[in-house]
């Protein structure tokens, strides 16, 4: 994606207080990489400024632990148990499969949770570019005001006072900023508190429905469509570059690949043993003449090589003598590295390339 180009106007700014629900569900959300991807952008280009209220950095961190946690260990454990219990009762006819199959999901919420420490730290970085607001004594008394009149937050007879005080303080800042041609939007996913009882949920709640006119200030449920209406174009354009990214590989590819490797790699070596055999370096023995005390690097057991030429035949068949060289060093360097990466996706050291 092209970079957007930076706002030299001071004037026409959009500025957005985003609900700390909100932050959470974009944190924990694969699919959302592309509406931070659109605030990054947006914020690059000085056309959009968010407004972080302290309790919500506060409120974030205290979820951020959670939030990576569930996003992964609880549902893998799960699946563990689930694939113990396949391999231990299920029926022979499937259970192959379904075990793959168990494992690929397995292999993918592992990858899913690395993405969401990374939705995390984006999201980190957008607090730190971030315009702060503390909380004053005017936004807590007029969030106590409207405990006792029970006015929404409170209008379900709650304890919402943190959601009183950010609405208030968003008020606050709008009434500040009324004559300078700015923008505002308050952005929330906590309907049940701040959006109409009855109706159209994408309105707010009579209570606070005078802080927002629709055009100077916005209320909006849902952050990827208040940036879509802002800067349609751009939003258009990451979402075709996430989903255009390529899915991660599953782990029954990757072992499928590995086992393939694997084998040509053992085929090349077991032609490297047969020459050293036909030029008489190396020198196949029965039991009776073959040491063990010690080993001796040019004496093979006549049976483990027996062995050794029936895998290689089915390797042969199985693989096709197309698929197992003779190689270049380029060639054969590239299956190596090939097989190194992948095992080490698989949690194996570097350069583990035993066959």
């Amino acid at each position: 994606m092209e970079e957007a180009q930076a706002n030299e106007d001071p004037g026409n700014r959009f500025f957005i207080l985003i609900d700390t629900c909100v932050w959470l569900d974009l944190a924990k959300d694969y699919r959302q990489r592309a509406t931070i991807g659109a605030l990054e952008e947006l914020i690059k280009a000085k056309l959009v400024e968010l407004l972080l209220p302290q309790q919500v950095i506060d409120e974030f961190d205290r979820n951020k632990d959670r939030i990576i946690k569930e996003s992964g260990q609880s549902l893998a454990s799960t699946f563990r148990r689930v694939k113990e219990a396949v391999y231990q009762f299920g029926k022979p006819e499937g259970r192959e499969e379904a075990l793959a199959q168990l494992g690929d999901v397995d292999h993918r919420i592992a990858i899913l949770g690395e993405a969401v420490n990374e939705s995390f730290g984006r999201i980190e970085a957008l607090f730190a570019a971030s315009k702060k607001i503390g909380t004053n004594d005017d936004a807590l008394l007029a969030a106590a005001e409207r405990a006792v009149s029970k006015r929404a937050p409170f209008h379900k007879g709650k304890n919402s006072i943190g959601d009183a005080i950010l609405i208030e303080l968003y008020a606050s800042v709008v009434e500040d900023g009324r004559d300078e041609g700015n923008i505002y939007a308050f952005v929330t996913h906590n309907k049940h508190d701040f959006s109409a009882i009855s109706g159209d949920e994408r309105l707010p709640h009579p209570d606070i429905a005078e802080l927002f006119d629709g055009d100077c200030s916005i209320y909006s449920i849902n952050l990827n469509t208040l940036l879509n209406d802002m800067a349609p174009e751009w939003i258009e354009e990451l979402q075709a570059e996430y989903e255009s990214e390529d899915e991660p590989r599953r782990l029954s590819e990757l072992l499928e690949v590995e086992q393939q490797l694997m084998r040509q790699v053992w085929y090349n070596r077991h032609w490297g043993r047969r020459m050293a055999i036909e030029e008489g370096r190396i020198k196949v023995l029965p039991e009776t003449q073959y040491s063990t005390a010690p080993y001796k690097q040019d004496e093979i057991l006549d049976t483990i090589w027996a062995g050794a030429l029936e895998a290689a035949k089915r390797t042969e068949e199985e693989l096709g003598i197309e698929n197992l060289g003779p190689w270049d060093d380029f060639e054969w360097g590239m299956i190596n590295g090939k097989l190194s990466a992948i095992r080490w996706m698989l949690g194996y050291e570097w350069d583990m390339l035993d066959t």
